[in-house]
């Protein structure tokens, strides 16, 4: 994912209502930028902090530049644009980078199973059908922990999230291969694995996800100005 030209560097001020971040640029003055993130965003964010902003070139949109990505304490890039999270799992696929989901044949968005809607469906060379529901994991240590670079998800309690567990269970149960993506948008990643201080049920769900054959990834993203990119797996830990 690259960006021509590349993201602005600004200064993080404050976030508020959810969607609202108020940030400082280069040459002094602040601008309200959007916020395409529903969590709780923990950890992900600290006064006067470094930040990355797109802009949308959209003169009549009310809040024209977006929040990408924050530095937090000791240089990590969080990507927090839960927006760009699907793209960058997409892209990779296409591409071939995980050989072990098969040779991608086509590769389609927002699939229905059942009563529920998978981020991708990725059908192989082989005709085997394979469903992708991925996830922007961001939860790192806070300020006062030991930087260990595991990273977590969820950041706040997620019901959404527990479903689609269930309908992987039902997936791989069916026969169909269920994967479950950790895009993990945080570059001091080394593991990756579930918040059970903030949701139980999800890491309960999770493991016996595991048990039953859903396939869990989780991938670190590489973030700069210039480009977001998959940049190697990471181990998750569960």
């Amino acid at each position: 994912m690259i960006f021509a030209p590349p993201l602005e560097q600004a200064i993080f001020l404050r976030r508020y209502k959810r969607f609202m971040v108020d940030v400082e640029r280069a040459d002094g003055s602040t601008i309200t930028v959007h916020c395409p993130n529903t969590g709780s965003m923990k950890h992900c964010t600290a006064e006067r902090a470094p930040v990355l902003i797109s802009d949308s070139g959209n003169p009549k949109r009310k809040y024209r530049h977006t929040l990408e990505a924050v530095q937090i304490p000791p240089g990590h890039w969080v990507g927090v644009n839960t927006m760009r999270t699907n793209a960058l799992v997409a892209e990779a696929i296409s591409e071939g980078q995980f050989p072990q989901l098969g040779e991608p044949a086509s590769l389609r968005r927002e699939v229905t199973w059942d009563d529920s809607r998978f981020d991708l469906a990725l059908q192989t060379a082989a005709g085997q059908p394979v469903f992708v529901e991925v996830k922007n994991v961001t939860l790192g240590p806070g300020p006062d922990d030991e930087d260990d670079g595991h990273i977590r998800f969820p950041d706040a309690v997620t019901e959404r999230g527990q479903k689609h567990l269930r309908t992987l269970m039902a997936v791989a149960e069916s026969g169909a291969r269920a994967v479950l993506f950790f895009c993990v948008q945080h570059t001091g990643a080394r593991t990756a694995g579930p918040a059970d201080d903030i949701d139980p049920v999800y890491g309960r769900l999770l493991r016996e996800a595991a048990q039953k054959g859903v396939e869990i990834m989780a991938w670190k993203t590489a973030i700069s100005a210039e480009a977001f990119r998959l940049d190697q797996a990471v181990p998750v830990t569960l």
